[in-house]
């Protein structure tokens, strides 16, 4: 401004002044709008991020659980070996000592019958240790369907916010259908898709 009250504006002033202007007079409901999106999204991402990490969490004590029951199955199995040798031994021995024959084909044959219950036992904590397998790979797959939505989502706060900085209203179609996106994502990951 001069000193006798007269003052030229140069073309950068008169676009802050414009600029001022028309956030002042439709309140931004644009940046407002999309700041209530991002805000949004935001809160539906951590939804998501939270799926996300309990499917995860889920899946690792599901894997856990199968690891514990595969060595309970291993152990029997030993067991099962343990008394099969004892099974043979006693075999061996009825046929080499004809004096205490029957003694030794006693203990052969209750080997045997003990051998039945352990290999019965085996082969349930095997199909547990399977079925705690299936159930973490099922997890663990929900949890990548929800780590994609959450993703997506983050890419489209990112793009809500290059949208607000440079105004670029046709990028709002961008952050809706990344958006969209993310929502069918963790569609599918409820649905155990």
């Amino acid at each position: 401004m001069s000193e006798d009250g007269f003052h030229v504006h140069g073309p950068h002033d008169h676009e802050l002044e414009h600029a001022a202007h028309s956030a002042h007079d439709d309140g931004d409901s644009f940046a407002g709008r999309l700041a209530v999106l991002t805000a949004v999204l935001s809160t539906v991402g951590a939804l998501f991020s939270y799926q996300g990490g309990a499917t995860q969490n889920d899946a690792m004590i599901n894997k856990n659980n199968a690891a514990i029951k595969k060595t309970e199955a291993s152990d029997h199995w030993n067991y099962y070996q343990a008394k099969s040798n004892k099974q043979n031994l006693a075999e061996l021995a009825a046929e080499l000592s004809p004096v205490n024959r029957e003694k030794y084909l006693k203990e052969a044959a209750r080997y045997a019958g003990e051998k039945d219950g352990i290999k019965k036992q085996a082969e349930v904590l095997e199909a547990r240790s399977k079925q705690w397998n299936d159930e973490a790979e099922t997890e663990i797959h929900l949890h990548h369907r929800w780590a994609q939505a959450m993703t997506v989502i983050q890419v489209s706060i990112a793009l809500a916010a290059i949208t607000l900085l440079t105004r670029r209203r046709w990028m709002l179609k961008g952050v809706y259908i990344a958006a969209g996106i993310s929502f069918a994502l963790a569609g599918m990951a409820l649905l155990h898709l």
